[in-house]
C-alpha cells in the first residue's frame, strides 16, 4: 500500500507502483510512472516524462525531468529514465532530452550526491557514484562502475569509459578512456584505476594487461594511432582490450590528457 502524505501533491494521471511513500510537499506531475518501493522525500520534484524504476530513494529538493537548458529545445515530450535501486541525494537536477521522445538515463544501483547536476540527452552506467556538486554536461555517456568525484565537470560530449576514477574537482575536456584514474587541471592521466578493480574481483593480470595498454598510450612518446597498434599487437586478448581498443576507434584517438602533439 501506497503512503502519500495529504500535504503531497500528486497528479491523477502519475503511474506509482506498490509501496510507495510520498512526503509531505512532494510534487509529482502527470506523465510520471514510479516503481515500487520507491521513496520520495519533502520538497522533492519529479515532473513530466519521469520514469523512475524499483526500489529508489529520491531526497529533498531533488529535481527529475527538469526542462532542458538548451536554447534547441522546443518544447518537445521527452524523457529522464532512472534505473532501480538508484539513490538520489539532495537538490540533484537532472534535465530531460532536447529531443521529442528521447531520454537522459541514469543506471542501475546508481548513487547521486548532492547538488549534482545532469544534462540533457546524457547517460550514466550501472554501478556508477557522482560526488558531492558534480556537473555532467550534455550528451555525454558514463560508463558502468565509474567514480567521479566531487566537483568534477565533464564537457559537453565527453565521453568517459567504464571503470574510471575521476578525482575531486578535475575538469573532463575530452574523452576518458576505460579503466583508467584522471586528475588535475589540465587533465592528467594519474594511472589504472587497479584499487576498484580488485574490488570488482578483476585478476591482477587483467589489470597488468590494463596497465601495459596504457603504458603504450600515455608514457611511450607516440602518437595515439601508433599506441593503438602496440595495443594491438602486444596486449593479450581479454574483453577488457577490447573495451579499450573499441574506444579509442569510437572516439577516433581524441582522447583525454595527451599531449597535443600525440593525438596521432
Amino acid at each position: 500500500m501506497n503512503k502519500i502524505s495529504k500535504l503531497a501533491y500528486v497528479d491523477p494521471d502519475a503511474k506509482l507502483g506498490d509501496n510507495v511513500t510520498i512526503h509531505a510537499f512532494a510534487y509529482i506531475e502527470g506523465n510520471v510512472e514510479i516503481g515500487d518501493n520507491c521513496v520520495i522525500r519533502p520538497n522533492a520534484v519529479i515532473r513530466a516524462g519521469a520514469r523512475i524504476g524499483n526500489d529508489c530513494h529520491i531526497y529533498e529538493g531533488s529535481i527529475i525531468a527538469a526542462t532542458p537548458q538548451d536554447f534547441r529545445w522546443k518544447g518537445d515530450d521527452s524523457l529522464v529514465i532512472i534505473g532501480d535501486q538508484t539513490v538520489i541525494r539532495e537538490h540533484v537536477i537532472i534535465n530531460r532530452s532536447i529531443h521529442k521522445d528521447s531520454a537522459t538515463k541514469v543506471g542501475h544501483n546508481t548513487f547521486i550526491m548532492a547538488q549534482s547536476h545532469i544534462g540533457h540527452d546524457s547517460t550514466i552506467g550501472d554501478y556508477c557514484v557522482l560526488g558531492n556538486a558534480v556537473k555532467v554536461a550534455g550528451d555525454i555517456t558514463i560508463g558502468n562502475y565509474t567514480i567521479l568525484s566531487s566537483n568534477a565537470l565533464v564537457h559537453e560530449r565527453c565521453d568517459v569509459g567504464d571503470w574510471c576514477l575521476i578525482k575531486g574537482g578535475c575538469r573532463v575536456n575530452n574523452h576518458v578512456p576505460p579503466y583508467t584514474v584522471m586528475a588535475h587541471n589540465p587533465i592528467e592521466y594519474k594511472g589504472v584505476n587497479s584499487f576498484v578493480m580488485r574490488k570488482g574481483n578483476m585478476s591482477e593480470q587483467i589489470i597488468d594487461d590494463i596497465a601495459s595498454a596504457y603504458r603504450h598510450l600515455y608514457h611511450s612518446n607516440t602518437s595515439a594511432f601508433n599506441a593503438l597498434k602496440r595495443i594491438q599487437a602486444d596486449v593479450p586478448e581479454s574483453p577488457e582490450k577490447d573495451n579499450i581498443i573499441r574506444f579509442m576507434k569510437g572516439h577516433k584517438l581524441q582522447l583525454a590528457a595527451l599531449p597535443m602533439d600525440l593525438e596521432g
